[in-house]
C-alpha cells in the first residue's frame, strides 16, 4: 500500500473546508497582487502632479480596505487548512494506536517503546506539516507564482523573461536535493526513535540507576545517542543549508536583473516610474512562491519520510487474529483441554513446551510447579491467545480456541501477570479497569478477597489514593493484591494466575490461597506457584520442567512420588515452619 493512501480518506472526509480553505488562501493570493497596482498608480499620478490629499487618501483607503479582506480571508483559510491538518494528525494517532492495540503480543517482544512513542509523536508531527503548511506552500508556489508572472509579464514582457532566467536552476537544484533530503530525514527520524527509547529506558530505570550509582555511566550512554542524534541533524543540515542559501541566490539574481534592466527602462521612460516600483514589487512577491518551493520540498520530504516510517508499522498484520470462520461465545463452563500442545517461540527453535497434554473439567483448579524456565508462563499464555500453538490444539468447553473470536474468548478470562502492572491513577481505577459503573461494596468484596481491604482503608484516600505511576508509591506485594482484586472483581468463568503470591507474606498468603479454594466449582482457575503450599488443596498438579509434563496427580499422589514436588515440598515446609 502507497503511503499515501494513509492521509487520502482524511482529504475526503474534510474535502469541504480543504475547498474552502484552497479558496479563501486564492483570494489572499490575489488581493495581495492588487496593492502593488494601487502603489503603481499614486506614483505615475505623484510623479506627474496629477493627484491630490483627497486622491492619496483614496488609494491609501484601498490599500487599508485590501488589507482588511486579506486578514480576514487569512484567518479563515488558517482555521480551514491548519484545522484540517490537525484533524489528519488526530485520525493517524488514534489510528496508529488502535493498530498497535490489535498486534500480537509477540510484536511487542521485538519492539522499541521509544521507537513506538515517535512513530506517534513526531512522525505524525511532521505529517501534520506535510498537510498543513505543505498545502499553503505549494499553492502560493503556483498560484501566487503564477499570477505574480502574469502580472510582470503585463508590466514588461522582456523584462519578465530576464526575471525567469534562474527558474529552471530552481527547478534542477530542487530535483537534486530532495532526493537527498528524503534519505536524510529517514535517517534523523531513526536517530530520534533511538534517543527516545534509551532517555525513556532511563527515566523508567532510574530507581536502579541511583542505588547502584551508575548515573555518570548512564550519563554518557545517553550522550552517545544523543550525539549520534546531533550529527545525523547536522547531516541534515548541510542539505537544507545550501538548499535555501542556493533559492535566496537565485532571487536576489532575479532582484539585480529587474534593478538594471528596468532601471535603464524607467529612464528611458519605456516603463513609467509606477511600473518599475510596482514590478520591483512584484518580484519581492515572487521571493516567496520561490522561497516556498523550497520551504514545501522540505516540509514533504520529511512528511514522506514519516509517513513511510508510520505505513511501515501499519502494514504489520497480527500473527494472532480472528480465524475467519471463528465464532463469538455467549457462555463458557470452563473446561478446558490441550492436546498434544508444543509451542516454540521462534521456528527451527527447540520448543518451549512439548507434547501437552490436560484435561481440567469445569469448575476444578489446576496448579502448576516447576523449576524457573520450565515453560510455565508460556503455558498459562497460551490459553487466552496471547501466543498461539506451534502444534496441537487448545479445546474450551470441548471448542478450539481458534474458533472462537479473541474479544469474546479473552472478556471470560481473568488473567494476572507474574509481574503486576499499575496505570498511573488511583487504586479504585485500577481495580476496576475502565469499569466506572462498579459499586463501592463490589470493590470492596474484591479487595477483601484478595487481602487489600484493610490496606485501602489505612491509605489517606481510600480507594482514590492515587498510586503514581507504575504504582510507585505502593510496594510490590500492595501492587500485586490489587492486580488479583481486579481479576476476582471480574466474573468471569476461568481464572488464571501466575505465581500470585510471590510478593506477599506468608500470613497473606494463606488469606488470599483460601479465597482462590473457595472459589472452587465457581470458576476454573489455573494456578502456577513457586510457593507450593498455593497450589496443594488443587484438583490436578502438574510439575513441568524443560517444557515437558514429568509428574501430574493430585498432592497426595505426588508427595508419594518423592520426586521434584515432594522434595520441594518439604523443603519449603522445613523453610516456612510449617511442620513445627
Amino acid at each position: 500500500m502507497k503511503s499515501t493512501a494513509l492521509i487520502k480518506p482524511y482529504f475526503i472526509e474534510n474535502r469541504v473546508p480543504i475547498f474552502f480553505g484552497l479558496v479563501c488562501l486564492i483570494i489572499v493570493d490575489l488581493l495581495q497582487l492588487f496593492i502593488p497596482r494601487i502603489l503603481k498608480w499614486a506614483i505615475d499620478d505623484l510623479t506627474a502632479l496629477q493627484i491630490d490629499s483627497k486622491g492619496l487618501f483614496f488609494y491609501s483607503a484601498w490599500m487599508v480596505g485590501i488589507a482588511l479582506m486579506i486578514g480576514i480571508f487569512r484567518y479563515l483559510w488558517r482555521r480551514c487548512l491548519l484545522g484540517t491538518s490537525r484533524r489528519v494528525e488526530e485520525g493517524l494517532r488514534n489510528r496508529f494506536f488502535a493498530h498497535i492495540q490489535i498486534l500480537s503480543v509477540s510484536y511487542f517482544d521485538k519492539a522499541k517503546t521509544g521507537d513506538l512513542m515517535a512513530h506517534a509523536t513526531n512522525d505524525i508531527q511532521q505529517i501534520r506539516m506535510a498537510t498543513g503548511m505543505g498545502m499553503v506552500a505549494l499553492n502560493d508556489s503556483i498560484v501566487l507564482g503564477m499570477a505574480s508572472i502574469g502580472f510582470m509579464a503585463y508590466i514588461n514582457i522582456k523584462l519578465t523573461l530576464l526575471v525567469l532566467i534562474p527558474m529552471p536552476l530552481i527547478v534542477m537544484g530542487t530535483l537534486f536535493f530532495s532526493k537527498k533530503m528524503h534519505k536524510r530525514y529517514m535517517e534523523v527520524q531513526g536517530a530520534f526513535s533511538d534517543l527516545t527509547e534509551v532517555v525513556r529506558e532511563r527515566f523508567a530505570g532510574i530507581r536502579i540507576i541511583k542505588a547502584y550509582n551508575l548515573q555518570s555511566f548512564e550519563t554518557k550512554k545517553v550522550e552517545v545517542i544523543s550525539k549520534k542524534y546531533v550529527n545525523k541533524n547536522l547531516g541534515l543540515v548541510k542539505i537544507v543549508g545550501s538548499f535555501f542559501p542556493m533559492m535566496l541566490l537565485f532571487s536576489n539574481i532575479s532582484l539585480a536583473i529587474v534593478l538594471y534592466f528596468g532601471g535603464r527602462q524607467a529612464i528611458l521612460l519605456t516603463i513609467t516610474p509606477g511600473d518599475f516600483v510596482a514590478f520591483l514589487s512584484y518580484l519581492g512577491i515572487l521571493t516567496w512562491p520561490m522561497m516556498a518551493l523550497g520551504w514545501v520540498t522540505n516540509l514533504i520530504q520529511r512528511g514522506r519520510a514519516s509517513l513511510d516510517r508510520l505505513n511501515r508499522i501499519l502494514q504489520i498484520q497480527p500473527e494472532i487474529a480472528d480465524m475467519p470462520d471463528a465464532k463469538p461465545v455467549h457462555r463458557i463452563k470452563g473446561g478446558i483441554i490441550f492436546e498434544n500442545v508444543s509451542y516454540s517461540y521462534k521456528r527451527d527453535v527447540f520448543p518451549v513446551l512439548s507434547k501437552i497434554d490436560i484435561n481440567l473439567e469445569p469448575g476444578k483448579i489446576l496448579g502448576i510447579v516447576g523449576p524457573p524456565g520450565s515453560g510455565k508462563t508460556t503455558f498459562l499464555s497460551l490459553i487466552p491467545r496471547l501466543y498461539d500453538v506451534s502444534h496441537g490444539r487448545i479445546l474450551l468447553d470441548n471448542k478450539d480456541v481458534k474458533s472462537i473470536q479473541i474479544s469474546g474468548l479473552r472478556s471470560r478470562i481473568s488473567f494476572v501477570s507474574q509481574e503486576p502492572f499499575l496505570f498511573a491513577g488511583t487504586v479504585r481505577e485500577n481495580i476496576a479497569l475502565g469499569n466506572n459503573n462498579i459499586k463501592k461494596d463490589e470493590l470492596i468484596r474484591a479487595s477483601a478477597l484478595a487481602s487489600l481491604y484493610e490496606t485501602i482503608k489505612s491509605f489517606p484516600d481510600g480507594f482514590d489514593t492515587v498510586t503514581g505511576e507504575k504504582g510507585v508509591i505502593l510496594s510490590g506485594g500492595q501492587k500485586q493484591r490489587i492486580a488479583l482484586a481486579r481479576a476476582f472483581l471480574q466474573d468471569t468463568p476461568i481464572l488464571i494466575l501466575d505465581d500470585p503470591i510471590s510478593q506477599v507474606d506468608l500470613e497473606t498468603g494463606a488469606l488470599i490461597i483460601q479465597s482462590i479454594r473457595a472459589m472452587a466449582g465457581k470458576r476454573t482457575v489455573i494456578i502456577v506457584s513457586h510457593r507450593l503450599s498455593a497450589v496443594m488443596l488443587a484438583d490436578q498438579i502438574i510439575t513441568l520442567d524443560k517444557g515437558s509434563i514429568v509428574e501430574s496427580g493430585t498432592h497426595a499422589r505426588l508427595m508419594e512420588n518423592n520426586r521434584y514436588y515432594a522434595k520441594t515440598f518439604r523443603l519449603q515446609e522445613i523453610e516456612e515452619g510449617l511442620g513445627a
